[in-house]
């Protein structure tokens, strides 16, 4: 069932677990996500990264056959702009159906990022698509640039931002990092902003760079409010080691064969996910639950 990002948000809002939104860049990824969450009967967000649509396959090929999955699906799915930047792309993926889009207007000022985001809220009402934003800015393990102290989120702005754009969820920097972490480092969170903004908001909340943020903190992270969790490193990473170990193994095997064994290494990261967000189980309409 294709959905809005906000009615998965809203429900998991109101039942404090959290929806996993995965980063999918053809339908090989979207079908192993897909299947994942029906295996488990959890709502899923398949997150489409504005840099890959830009250099792998644009959203004219991938938006319409995800969506057909979507509808077919017996669990409730929507289709995420993830880091759209550039305004322009950002109201094209709305026309081409996408349930949601992030306006991450974050590298501005504050002033700027309200002005935007604002804007994109009222343009998305249109076509009766959720927006989420981003106060605070992660960094990125490639290059080594490591969220650090002038990046995170200030709850006093968080606040304010919520409260002025309505948007419908808000990503927070709060000790996560893009990409993978060295081998057994494992981030530290300030849970103290991400209680402040609850609090003062009760809106959704994310966090962005779940990959490799640990199992302590994700859970200490729902528990306090966040309702979505961006991964995309270690869904790739599971299908890049198997892809390497595959090979290795027997360099002559078939291609199609690899391929899909790939995805379903994929998926098994995935499932791990839904299972430590708490949405299992958790893919039925809001009406069924009043």
């Amino acid at each position: 069932m294709y959905v809005s990002m906000k009615e998965l948000l809203t429900k998991a809002n109101q039942e404090n677990y959290a929806v996993m939104a995965i980063n999918c860049f053809n339908l090989e990824t979207a079908k192993a996500v897909i299947e994942a969450a029906e295996e488990l009967n959890a709502p899923i967000i398949i997150d489409l990264l504005q840099e890959h649509l830009q250099h792998h396959l644009d959203y004219n090929y991938l938006t319409k056959p995800i969506k057909r999955m979507a509808e077919n699906s017996p669990v409730k799915i929507a289709i995420n702009l993830d880091h759209g930047q550039e305004i322009a792309h950002v109201k094209r993926c709305l026309h081409e159906g996408f349930s949601s889009v992030m306006m991450d207007a974050s590298m501005y000022p504050l002033e700027e990022n309200i002005r935007i985001t604002k804007e994109m809220v009222c343009f998305a009402e249109t076509y009766n698509a959720s927006v989420e934003a981003e106060v605070g800015n992660l960094g990125s393990v490639a290059g080594n640039e490591f969220t650090n102290e002038g990046m995170y989120t200030n709850p006093e702005d968080a606040i304010r931002f919520i409260r002025e754009t309505k948007v419908d969820c808000l990503a927070l920097s709060y000790g996560s990092t893009h990409g993978n972490y060295p081998e057994g480092y494992v981030p530290d969170f300030r849970f103290e902003i991400v209680q402040k903004i609850k609090e003062a908001t009760h809106l959704p909340l994310v966090l962005h760079g779940g990959s490799g943020a640990g199992e302590t903190n994700i859970k200490k992270s729902i528990e306090l409010g966040i309702n979505k969790i961006n991964v995309g490193s270690d869904f790739m990473k599971a299908q890049r080691d198997y892809l390497y170990e595959a090979i290795r193994k027997e360099p002559t095997i078939d291609y199609p064969n690899l391929i899909h064994q790939s995805m379903t290494a994929g998926k098994e990261v995935v499932k791990k996910y839904i299972e430590l967000s708490g949405s299992k189980n958790k893919s039925i309409h809001l009406k069924e639950i009043v």
